[in-house]
């Protein structure tokens, strides 16, 4: 069965349609790309499988249910945004992580937060937006999920850091889960991509491996994207 479908899948806001009649279907146990301009839909695609907004119509499943109480168990998702509590500790936060979710590896948050030099009873709000960055992302990977979303985990830091973020992503999702990662640094992410989905203006565009890609096309997913969406 697919971690994730999507059939004939609509959202509006008002007059304006943001996801246009998006069918795919994704398998456990692959790394994918959501790859689109600003504006095409992923940030929406995204909270609809995470049941933060509601289809207009069609149907979006998670391991064969909507998205709901079920689904939340199964599913871990780095916003776009830093969602954790400042007044928090790092310490805190774990233990809040830990009683929410069954699937919390602490060991492996404290082994991440301790190579990042992060003490456990530093505040948040102390912390620079970069380290905050790195803290959800170390408390989004050390659920042992089985989907993973993360909406552009890279983008506002450095290039080194990015490696280490990435790195992080490979070395600590379950290799039986689907990771989706949606960013606009392309080069950066497609040397950990399985596959490749294409969203441009709510449509799904293209949805195929990238090992397809460079033996059909003789393109990186980088150079593809930047053929298929030039201005």
């Amino acid at each position: 069965m697919a971690i994730l479908e999507c059939k004939n899948l609509f959202k509006k806001y008002g007059a304006v349609e943001a996801l246009s009649d998006v069918t795919l279907s994704i398998d456990s146990g692959r790394i994918i790309g959501l790859l689109g301009p600003n504006g095409s839909g992923k940030t929406t695609l995204i909270k609809l499988a995470n049941g933060l907004l509601m289809p207009s119509s069609g149907e979006i499943l998670i391991d064969g249910k909507a998205p709901g109480r079920e689904s939340h168990a199964i599913v871990s998702y780095l916003p776009e945004r830093t969602a954790i509590p400042i007044w928090m500790n790092a310490k805190q936060l774990m233990d809040y992580y830990e009683d929410f979710y069954a699937d919390f590896n602490r060991s492996a948050a404290e082994e991440m937060l301790e190579h990042l030099g992060i003490r456990p009873n530093q505040k948040i709000r102390q912390m620079s937006k970069g380290t905050r960055e790195k803290v959800q992302l170390i408390m989004v990977m050390s659920r042992q999920a089985k989907l993973y979303f993360l909406d552009e985990p890279i983008g506002g830091v450095d290039p080194a850091t990015r490696d280490y973020i990435l790195s992080t992503i490979i070395s600590n999702y379950n290799p039986e889960a689907s990771v989706i990662i949606s960013t606009h640094l392309i080069s950066d992410v497609e040397k950990v991509l399985d596959d490749v989905l294409f969203i441009n203006n709510g449509r799904l565009m293209l949805q195929t491996s990238v090992d397809q890609i460079r033996e059909e096309k003789g393109m990186s997913v980088d150079e593809l994207f930047r053929e298929v969406f030039k201005c």
